[in-house]
């Protein structure tokens, strides 16, 4: 949610910010004039109980007369309240001067680019293909059992997955990132406070049928919601997880050449980089988390691109966003394999996390969120990159000793 006093002060960064993420500007108008609204009710009945304080017993009279206002006051103040409170969560957290502005993704600037695609000297198969020729990948399991764009990984498949999260950890870990397994599900509070919807075009979340649960997208709601409520010591700051979960997604129209096995599925395991910091030190975290996600993919030797993400195409939470793509063989391009947002105070104030300051001063504190490895993306990225002539595929070196072997074979 919005900070109040920023629309107070800065109303036109506010509207500014508003348009640039494609939000309707009249948002921001009634924001100020329901704040404006609920201060002046606010002021009403303070005067008035202030004014019933002094009164004495002879007049009586007055403070019957204050009672009928106050109770007429108090519910306008509760109805106010609410609906500013609506129209706060509705304002997107406005963009940095550092985002480049557009529309939509088309408008994302690509940064850099690392390693050379591969190119074949035979006919490259999809992931698809290889998966099913090799043993290890099964749709046609997953679509009877659970419906469509669910899967089974079987032997090789389910160690590389297991790999690349070990591999991650390991990594991460002395990084100083501490590991985490969350739970897969989170109250309503932790999931639309960290900005996933259960309905709406945006929808992403599954429900659970008359339970205050939903099956979470992403670790990033357990390991936000975690620290709800609490003020966290500066002396304690950085706060650094690698967290692991299964993440649910309904993906809903997600369809589409570029969209098909693999790429976009309802549910894969991913390990996710979480930081809480000072406001003074968030950009500095951000660019920490890409480049460990850059050292990731440059370990396991996939080429890939790092695009920063347009005012249009940031969503409503993150003030800056980059995401690195990888290179994809069979669709002749990059596709996106991780992401990391910069979401300030946004997150923390839905869901009251502060920090106080050695000075005894307390704030919101600021929160970023990065992908280390989707187990869904990422294998998809290893088959295609790593196959060879007779449909096997070559592991990358870092992941040798987890599975241990070099090589993915279709057993005899």
């Amino acid at each position: 949610m919005i900070d109040i006093k920023l629309i107070r002060e800065q109303p036109d960064l506010v509207r500014q910010g508003t348009a640039d993420k494609g939000y309707n500007v009249k948002i921001v108008d009634l924001a100020v004039e329901l704040d404006k609204k609920h201060r002046g009710l606010m002021t009403q009945i303070e005067n008035l109980r202030a004014k019933r304080n002094q009164l004495n017993k002879d007049q009586m009279e007055e403070g019957k007369q204050i009672k009928i206002q106050l109770k007429e006051l108090e519910p306008q103040l509760d109805e106010v309240g609410k609906n500013l409170f609506e129209v706060l969560n509705q304002i997107p957290n406005p963009p940095l001067s550092l985002s480049p502005k557009g529309k939509n993704e088309k408008d994302n600037v690509e940064v850099r680019k690392w390693g050379t695609p591969r190119k074949f000297d035979f006919v490259a198969k999809d992931h698809l293909e290889l998966g099913q020729n090799l043993g290890i990948l099964d749709f046609v399991s997953g679509a009877k059992v659970s419906g469509s764009q669910f899967y089974f990984w079987y032997g090789d498949g389910a160690l590389l997955e297991l790999a690349l999260t070990r591999f991650a950890f390991d990594l991460l870990s002395k990084e100083g990132f501490l590991p985490v397994i969350t739970p897969d599900l989170a109250k309503a509070r932790y999931y639309i406070g960290t900005g996933y919807m259960p309905k709406g075009k945006e929808a992403q979340t599954y429900k659970i049928e008359d339970e205050d649960l939903g099956l979470i997208a992403t670790a990033e709601v357990t390991l936000a919601g975690k620290h709800a409520d609490e003020v966290i010591p500066e002396d304690n700051l950085p706060i650094k997880y690698i967290g692991y979960s299964h993440c649910f997604r309904q993906e809903q129209g997600a369809y589409g050449k570029y969209s098909k096995g693999l790429y976009r599925v309802h549910q894969f395991t991913k390990a996710e980089m979480f930081i809480y910091c000072i406001p003074e030190e968030s950009d500095k975290f951000h660019q920490h988390i890409l480049a460990m996600e850059e050292k990731i993919y440059q370990l396991l030797g996939l080429s890939y691109r790092v695009l920063e993400m347009c005012t249009g195409d940031l969503g409503s939470m993150a003030v800056r966003k980059f995401d690195v793509e990888a290179w994809m063989p069979t669709r002749g391009g990059y596709g996106e394999v991780t992401s990391t947002s910069n979401c300030t105070d946004y997150q923390a104030r839905n869901l009251n996390i502060r920090f106080k300051r050695k000075t005894g001063e307390v704030d919101f504190i600021h929160m970023l969120n990065g992908t280390a490895i989707a187990t869904s993306r990422t294998p998809l990225a290893i088959l295609e990159n790593y196959q060879n002539a007779d449909g096997s595929v070559t592991i990358p070196e870092v992941l040798r000793s987890y599975m241990g072997k070099d090589k993915i074979e279709r057993k005899k």
